[in-house]
């Protein structure tokens, strides 16, 4: 019988859990549970405190800002505050600061090009014809209700800012494509777009251009010839800069390149004008070491009626009333006086030989002539970077009565679509 209830009494107990007891394990499961259980209801609640506090924060300031300054002189701070804080850093007061002391702050350059003083130098000279004014739908009720310092920038702006300039070829390297895009018909983003569905689109109540960085500077320095304002990347889509080869060698590229950028017109106390022409376009031929740029040339096309793009606003928000209008710009572009040239002649030694003196006679050169070995027509290279900004021309878009014909040759349906200006650029 003892026997019998020394061996019942532990079957019992661990059955049981010795005398119902929780056992040290379970207990410490429970809590851990527990406590990972409060973690994460308390991480979503401690992250919509923080951003409660700073929205008020940013509300406080905001009030503060309208009883300092007012609507307007609010509308004014913002257009310098591109992080939207409420508060101007050194790097956004520098607008100010270089308008102040007329003294310009070297922009970056890309960390791998370094420009040889001995290498050759390309010169390019601006040409402008300014909008035509009666091209413009308000020019018709004699721009009633629309006031002069609006149209200000614009009708001051008749020639380039820099009627010529030169460049180290070195830095028209931003041109030269990628790794894995060097066949003729290949295209590819210069300054790609980040623009998307998400961003939407850049603020409108801005003067002045952020600090252009890497591929930015060139196309920036190349479009301050027209006008000091420049924004490189434009507020609505498309936007950015491809290029394409159109033909090439062993030694030379052709590319064609498109780019989407804007200009700002007026500067305070007039509200900002926007000025976007449909599109850049154009060409450079050069080496593929970037040391001799044969021929430049940047323009916008005026081979349609409507060619820009022009926007301005009448009040000191971003939400204030907006007057839209498109027109005609006959000429707006830049030109390759000639190939690239050195400043110094040496020979097979290093040892210079001749030199360039700026004050007298330049030096001749005679350069060969270029033979492709691969090439194909401008107007595929145009299409190939067309389909870049906007994927829906892989569909092909013909005139009125070519699309009947087609349609009745292959059988399809036509689609047709009414626009006032163009779908494939920013003039409409």
């Amino acid at each position: 019988m003892a026997a019998d209830v020394d061996k019942t009494i532990p079957e019992k107990e661990r059955r049981n859990g010795h005398n119902g007891q929780t056992s040290p394990g379970s207990g410490s499961w429970f809590y851990r549970g527990m406590w990972t259980l409060l973690v994460v209801c308390a991480v979503p609640l401690v992250a919509f405190g923080i951003k409660y506090y700073q929205d008020s924060q940013l509300l406080r300031r905001h009030e503060e800002g309208i009883r300092a300054l007012g609507a307007e002189g609010l509308f004014l701070f913002s257009s310098l505050d591109t992080d939207h804080d409420l508060y101007l850093s050194p790097e956004e007061f520098k607008p100010i600061a270089e308008k102040l002391t007329g003294i310009t702050t070297p922009v970056d350059l890309e960390e791998d090009v370094i420009d040889d003083p001995n290498g050759e130098t390309l010169v390019l000279e601006a040409k402008m014809q300014p909008l035509l004014l009666e091209s413009m739908t308000k020019s018709r009720d004699g721009f009633l209700g629309v006031s002069h310092s609006s149209l200000s920038g614009l009708r001051s702006w008749t020639s380039p800012a820099v009627p010529s300039s030169s460049f180290p070829a070195s830095q028209f390297r931003v041109f030269l494509p990628p790794e894995g895009k060097v066949e003729v018909g290949d295209a590819w983003w210069v300054i790609p777009s980040e623009l998307n569905i998400f961003t939407g689109y850049l603020p409108n109540n801005r003067y002045h251009p952020p600090t252009p960085k890497g591929k930015e500077v060139l196309i920036h320095s190349l479009l301050s010839m027209f006008h000091p304002l420049p924004f490189i990347k434009s507020r609505f889509a498309p936007q950015g800069t491809v290029a394409c080869i159109r033909a090439s060698n062993e030694f030379y590229y052709d590319i064609v390149f498109r780019i989407h950028a804007e200009f700002q017109l007026n500067v305070v106390p007039n509200f900002p004008f926007w000025f976007t022409p449909g599109q850049f376009t154009g060409n450079i031929v050069v080496s593929k070491d970037a040391s001799h740029v044969r021929h430049f040339h940047l323009y916008v096309p005026s081979n349609r009626s409507l060619n820009v793009d022009m926007e301005w606003l009448y009040g000191a928000s971003e939400s204030s009333n907006m007057e839209v209008d498109i027109g005609y710009l006959p000429q707006l572009e830049l030109q390759s006086v000639g190939p690239s040239t050195p400043s110094v002649i040496v020979d097979e030694e290093g040892n210079i030989i001749d030199s360039q003196d700026w004050s007298s006679e330049p030096i001749q050169f005679v350069f060969e002539e270029i033979h492709w070995t691969s090439e194909m027509s401008q107007e595929e290279a145009f299409h190939r970077m067309e389909v870049t900004f906007y994927p829906f021309k892989k569909v092909p878009y013909l005139p009125f009565a070519e699309a009947f014909e087609r349609a009745e040759a292959e059988q399809k349906l036509v689609h047709s679509i009414l626009l006032w200006g163009a779908l494939d650029d920013q003039s409409c």
